[in-house]
């Protein structure tokens, strides 16, 4: 049974990724420039609610890309967007299963992997980096986004993010602590305001192997170059794997 970490707070999702997509797109866009396309689609696996998605496609006009996102109400958002743009619509393939089970093309010329990597076991991730391996060009990219937090350590609950739409606000709250080695359990809130008075709360609770990008290239047996660097505050870590 694969985990699902996205479906009880898929209705706030929007608000973190408008956010989120300000910061990594610059970092994704470099990452993925000069890239040679003739060997095959681009992969993204976590595709969320497709706005990294339309990073990826403005970086790399024409190309056929492939969005994997195994989140049902996730999905219907990728999809929403998909089909609302006829650009997308031609060109973005959208597959269901989770990167443990995913079926991908024999070629392909590069992988966007934000938001996922941390999610897996490591069995689970040399799985997925021999099954890339065996699809990518040699130089092809890995792109991933590490989300790490620093050293692995006890945090306290501190508000991420407070929106209004309409009549209500919206808070996320986080907090973490360790579990084993470097595995963080995370909890996450979102509490809903109205005229100043707390009308529901949602929360979640996942894992999150806090690693670094030497560690994920180690364990893949590959060489990484960091393209944006960690410790601006809500600005992702994102990296690039690649033989």
């Amino acid at each position: 049974m694969v985990a699902d970490y996205y479906t009880a707070s898929a209705e706030f999702y929007e608000l973190v990724a408008a956010r989120h997509v300000a910061t990594s797109a610059g970092p994704l866009t470099t990452a993925l420039a000069g890239l040679d396309t003739r060997h095959g689609p681009v992969v993204e696996i976590g595709a969320g609610t497709g706005r990294v998605t339309e990073v990826i496609a403005r970086a790399l006009p024409g190309v056929p890309l492939i969005a994997v996102e195994p989140s049902t109400p996730m999905r219907a958002m990728l999809t929403s967007r998909v089909v609302g743009d006829p650009d997308l619509r031609r060109r973005v393939t959208i597959l269901a299963e989770p990167a443990q089970r995913v079926e991908l093309p024999e070629r392909i010329s590069a992988v966007v992997v934000f938001g996922v990597v941390g999610h897996l076991t490591r069995e689970e991730r040399a799985a997925l980096w021999r099954m890339l391996g065996e699809r990518l060009p040699a130089g092809g990219p890995i792109v991933v986004e590490l989300m790490g937090a620093g050293a692995t350590r006890p945090i306290p609950p501190f508000r991420m993010l407070r929106e209004t739409i309409g009549e209500q606000t919206y808070e996320w709250w986080t907090e973490a602590e360790p579990v084993a080695g470097d595995l963080m359990r995370w909890r996450t809130t979102w509490k809903v305001f109205r005229a100043g008075r707390l009308v529901r709360t949602t929360s979640d609770v996942y894992s999150w192997e806090n690693l670094t990008l030497e560690a994920l290239a180690a364990e893949a047996g590959l060489t990484s170059r960091l393209v944006s660097a960690a410790g601006v505050p809500g600005s992702p870590e994102i990296g690039v794997l690649h033989r």
